[in-house]
């Protein structure tokens, strides 16, 4: 299991964090932010209790609401510890006024986004849509907290679903070993069992078990309400008083105090389905409400910075990869200190490469340098939070609710208070070699699934006098009745330099940051030259070592420097507090221009290529979509070469300084700026470090050539560890990027499976059958080729069934016109959503950049909608009939056995 270092709640993130309530507000009528903080901020205590934080960010027309219940698995009764994960699942089923069929459409009405997650200590449920359709996210919110149903007949349904999602999820080696660790380092608290739950606490929860947890935990007493976006807060505020100051407090139950036990250091060893091993150190760390934990976050960026011991460990080639991450809770937490190993190597020599460093590193002391780069790094990502809506909603969620504090810049100090002496005494406390858990995982494609992960599945049938189509309530229905087009906030400055680098400036001074992207156009099947298949992936790999003048140690100091991240190659990056944006742009030119391409470097990463790929290609994931891919393509296809450990090993430097200077050309290369700089100033500082970059004879073609309808196939991947089957389904599509008729199939596949819980094969598979977790289909348009694609997970036993819904769905969107409402609802999803893909620094410099190589109009959202606003039933049909083949379908199935047909 990979952990992520601490940073603003992640969406979708279902384990780990944990949340206890911390310092209240004051009960007040609604107050600005406080001295210092920004005007844009209003904060309140209602009556019964529910904190409320409420930030104008004026970014981008849309809003995201976050509500966080102050209750986990911490929380759970003994013996059911998936109760809160149920619970959340519960939370988009009916509720009084508001049925979850209701809920799936109008966030597909709204464009929009909802989803939820569950730690050890607390529940998120978070929303983002166009800030127009604010009123109704209030209304859902405020319907759910107090009036979920929890009846029996939908938790008899939705445990099928839950209980998939587990399965998928204790098929992996990583997550169990995880979940025994966890079990070690906190047994007897309530942070020894993991928030996903288990399948035997599933089926003895009943909805009475629902309902008392609901009741005990589901109080506005016990949540924080963070709203962020483009909204007026004192009219917000107002409306979040009419909707939820009538729900009256409730006094929660006391929680269970944490009492840790001594445990034993030991190892837990398993195999892995993985193409390449790793070694984890598992410590006990403190909690997100402890005053040592500014000063761990530091302790973990330091071990994770490029110029550490531990990151040299890689750069020497001593190990595949190396990396340091915390999972944390609010009274406790699980660093992770990890290294990887190829396939073959001796585990036990990568696990005393990194006992050496860690030996080191409590012998000697942290380095200075490194600790206050590290608190240059976290504070500079205070200001880039606030380049999203999501993620400064989540600072503001993670401060008050996981760390107890009154507001991120309460966070920030405590990361300018950090010292030395601090970082040292917490890694001396924390990190003793005989106070870890050791976990050990050795590829190897024949090993076992769990004894327990069988046979996870749902109901085989739903009631079909279920109100799928219930017309929406008054307070949604009016809202969502008139469709228009959005209010576009792009304006981009393109132009083309004189050496054919095409620049596009978008300013934002929403921060004071930076965020530079680019690309240039390549494609490795047209470019790599026979017998050196993996060329460009091994340059790629180069460009972490320094540029010429700059050696690695040197490169990545002047960038801590300035807290500024960069990364080099034919798609290159770089993020940068605005002031020191000149000097940012001069390392990225350095590094892409003039990389240092050493001799020691180039053997160290040809071999842990080679090495990676030994494994990787003896692994279920990599065989799926090679077969995949040879099914869609014809024999000799360009898109069918690949790198090899044979070809990798054959390359020499020489090999790949030709290739750089044969494919990295500044007339391929598209260049997107945005933040806090105006076009004038991004011209003058691109053409200042790039300007001088040349292009050498004739401009390549990286465009392949479209390829024939493919004929239909089949093919089983053998997975011993899984327990569920993981199918995909594809066909090419003779449309590309630039036919019109795209927009028709685009508005189909809405409706089949591409709009979330109100799609066609989300209803059939999951609500109507519980089939699977879930299904969902796509279209992925190109410049040339293009191809749609059907996916989802399920028991074996399911998985002829749900073919059998996924082929009668696909001919009747080929023979019967979809439904007017269906028609709209897509239409609706697509043109208000549109805000929402632009709606952050990143968001915005991706779409540009994407937009900008692929030869498409700066505002292609906008034509879109103009087709999506026209299209008809009809015409919809037509596409799916033109273009939609079933009958050449290409399969693959990744499961636990061979799968009849």
């Amino acid at each position: 299991m990979k952990l992520n270092k601490l940073k603003p709640l992640a969406w979708g993130v279902m384990l780990g964090m944990g949340l206890l309530a911390g310092p209240a507000l004051a009960h007040a009528d609604a107050s600005p932010a406080t001295a210092g903080q920004d005007a844009n901020v209003l904060r309140a205590t209602l009556d019964n209790g529910l904190r409320v934080v409420i930030v104008r960010d004026t970014l981008a027309p849309m809003v995201t609401t976050q509500i966080t219940y102050l209750a986990g698995s911490y929380e759970a009764p003994k013996g059911f510890p998936g109760t809160a994960h149920a619970l959340e699942h519960m939370m988009f089923r009916d509720s009084t006024g508001l049925t979850g069929a209701q809920l799936n459409e109008m966030t597909g009405k709204m464009g929009g986004d909802n989803n939820a997650f569950t730690t050890n200590d607390a529940t998120q449920y978070y929303f983002v849509a166009p800030s127009a359709y604010l009123d109704i996210l209030l209304h859902i919110e405020a319907s759910r907290m107090r009036g979920a149903k929890l009846d029996a007949k939908d938790w008899s349904l939705e445990k099928g679903a839950i209980e998939q999602e587990v399965s998928r999820d204790i098929s992996d080696p990583g997550y169990i070993a995880f979940q025994k660790a966890e079990r070690l380092l906190y047994g007897g608290t309530g942070y020894a069992e993991d928030a996903l739950g288990s399948r035997p606490s599933f089926d003895k929860t009943t909805s009475k078990i629902l309902h008392d947890f609901y009741n005990d935990w589901y109080e506005p007493n016990n949540a924080i309400f963070v709203i962020v976006g483009d909204v007026d807060p004192q009219a917000t505020l107002a409306k979040v008083k009419q909707l939820f100051g009538a729900i009256p407090e409730h006094a929660t139950p006391a929680r269970p105090l944490l009492k840790l036990q001594p445990f034993k250091s030991q190892t837990i060893a398993s195999t892995t389905p993985q193409g390449t091993g790793s070694v984890q150190f598992m410590y006990r760390m403190p909690g997100m409400q402890s005053k040592d934990f500014a000063a761990t976050q530091i302790l973990l960026d330091v071990l994770g910075n490029a110029r550490s011991s531990l990151s040299e460990l890689a750069v020497q080639g001593k190990v595949l990869s190396a990396d340091a991450g915390l999972q944390p809770f609010t009274r406790g937490g699980i660093g992770t200190i990890e290294v990887g190993f190829a396939k073959g190597a001796d585990p036990k020599q990568a696990q005393a490469d990194l006992d050496e460093v860690l030996n080191n590193l409590l012998k000697n002391g942290v380095s200075a340098d490194l600790v206050e780069a590290a608190k240059r790094s976290e504070l500079a990502q205070a200001e880039f939070n606030k380049n999203s809506a999501v993620t400064l909603a989540s600072s503001w969620s993670q401060a008050l609710a996981w760390q107890g504090l009154d507001s991120p810049a309460q966070a920030e100090d405590q990361i300018r208070a950090v010292t030395v002496a601090d970082v040292d005494r917490v890694a001396r406390e924390f990190l003793k070699p005989d106070a870890r858990i050791t976990v050990v995982l050795t590829p190897n494609p024949n090993g076992k699934r769990p004894p327990d992960s069988n046979g996870f599945g749902g109901t085989e049938s739903f009631a079909s006098n279920d109100k799928l189509d219930a017309p929406l309530p008054t307070w949604a229905a009016g809202p969502l009745g008139t469709l228009s087009m959005p209010h576009w906030t792009l304006a981009p400055v393109s132009m083309t330099l004189d050496n054919g680098i095409r620049l596009i400036v978008q300013p934002e001074n929403i921060s004071k940051t930076v965020t530079v992207v680019g690309h240039i156009d390549h494609d490795a099947g047209l470019q790599e030259p026979k017998g050196q298949e993996g060329v460009g992936k091994l340059l790629g790999s180069l460009f972490d070592y320094g540029s010429a003048d700059l050696d690695r140690s040197a490169f990545h100091k002047a960038l801590d420097a300035i807290a500024a991240s960069e990364s080099g190659g034919s798609d290159f990056r770089l993020a940068v507090p605005s002031a020191d944006f000149d000097r940012g742009m001069q390392l990225l030119a350095d590094n892409e221009l003039h990389p240092a391409l050493p001799q020691k470097g180039f053997e160290v990463q040809r071999d842990a290529l080679s090495r990676s790929l030994a494994g990787e290609m003896q692994s279920p994931r990599y065989k799926m979509f090679r077969a995949l891919r040879t099914g869609l393509l014809p024999a000799g296809d360009p898109g069918l070469r690949e790198a090899t450990p044979t070809t990798v090993n054959a390359l020499t430097l020489p090999d790949v300084k030709q290739y750089f200077a044969q494919t990295y050309r500044p007339d391929l290369t598209t260049l997107v700026v945005v933040g806090n700089v105006t076009p004038a100033q991004a011209k003058a500082t691109v053409q200042k470090y790039f300007g001088g970059w040349k292009a050498q004879g004739p401009k390549p073609d990286v465009i392949p050539k479209p390829v024939p309808l493919n004929p239909a196939s089949y093919a089983v991947v053998n997975n011993a560890y899984a327990s569920q089957d993981q199918v995909l389904i594809g066909q090419q599509l003779a449309v590309n990027l630039h036919d019109v008729n795209r927009y028709a199939l685009k508005l189909g596949n809405d409706v089949l499976g591409g709009n979330g819980f109100a799609s066609r094969l989300m209803v059939d598979v999951r609500v109507r059958h519980g089939y699977a977790y879930g299904a969902s289909s796509g279209m992925d348009f190109d410049r040339s080729r293009s191809i749609f694609y059907v996916q989802y997970g399920s028991d074996p036993a399911k998985v002829a069934p749900v073919d059998g819904l996924i082929q009668k769905n696909l001919v009747e969107m080929q023979t019967t016109p979809v439904k007017a409402d269906e028609l709209v609802n897509a239409r609706q999803f697509e043109i208000r959503s549109i805000p929402l893909g632009v709606s952050s620094v990143n968001g915005i410099a991706r779409s540009l950049l994407q937009w900008g190589y692929q030869g498409l109009p700066l505002d292609e959202p906008m034509v879109a909608a103009k087709h999506y606003l026209s299209l008809t039933a009809e015409q919809v049909q037509q596409a799916f009939k033109t273009y939609l083949h079933p009958s050449n379908m290409v399969q693959v199935v990744q499961g636990p056995k061979p799968a009849k047909h």
